[in-house]
């Protein structure tokens, strides 16, 4: 079954991503961290859908926050070009990731977004994120989508590394079983996991030889 959304806001966050707000039914159930297929109402796009993740969810309103990609010839690349009053289709929502208790959210990327919706709503819920750490790659520092709001969010921790770039004010490394070591407790509470798949791959193998027990690790793929 399909919705249709209509768009409110299309705002920038970083240099290629958009904070989208859309307006929808009151009755669209979407558990936080849950992603849907969107498809664009445009001419050529009818027939294209891509899986994105709202970030946050109202009464009558659902939020995205998007990464285009410019030299890809596909869906992210209107997004930009989107105006207000314009609709998209979206499906109905799928996906494992969803809030298990605080513990160590491990992301690259615009895999930020599932945990985006959880932490957010886990915050409205309780007012404090404490006992949980987000560990952030991207590639530079310009790319750290909603770094000053995830900063901000009480109790959490935040540990942000960029690989691209060697003069940063956060960390420089590629998330490795050192790495993890640095700043991540086996014991403490569930791993959630969402990036691309040979980030994913690696870093459930480092975890498991941490003896980090397979149960505890949460996983989406987001390429």
């Amino acid at each position: 079954m399909s919705t249709l959304l209509t768009l409110e806001k299309n705002e920038p966050v970083t240099h290629d991503t958009r904070h989208l707000t859309f307006s929808c039914p009151e009755d669209l159930d979407i558990t936080p961290g849950q992603a849907v297929d969107m498809t664009l109402l445009r001419e050529g796009f009818r027939d294209k859908s891509r899986p994105f993740t709202p970030v946050s969810s109202g009464r009558n309103t659902l939020e995205f926050v998007i990464k285009s990609y410019p030299e890809h010839d596909g869906v992210t690349k209107e997004i930009p070009t989107l105006r207000k009053g314009e609709m998209v289709e979206i499906s109905d929502p799928w996906g494992a990731i969803h809030d298990q208790g605080s513990g160590t959210f491990i992301a690259g990327g615009a895999g930020i977004t599932p945990f985006l919706a959880i932490l957010n709503e886990r915050l409205e819920r309780n007012g404090t994120l404490g006992g949980s750490t987000l560990i952030f790659s991207n590639k530079t520092e310009k790319d750290i989508i909603c770094r000053k709001e995830l900063e901000a969010m009480p109790g959490l921790r935040t540990v942000f590394t960029v690989t691209d770039q060697e003069n940063a004010d956060v960390e420089t490394r590629k998330i490795d079983r050192a790495f993890l070591d640095d700043y991540l407790d086996p014991a403490a509470g569930p791993v959630y996991v969402c990036g691309p798949d040979k980030m994913i791959e690696d870093i459930v193998g480092h975890l498991k030889d941490m003896d980090v027990p397979e149960d505890r690790i949460v996983i989406e793929q987001f390429d």
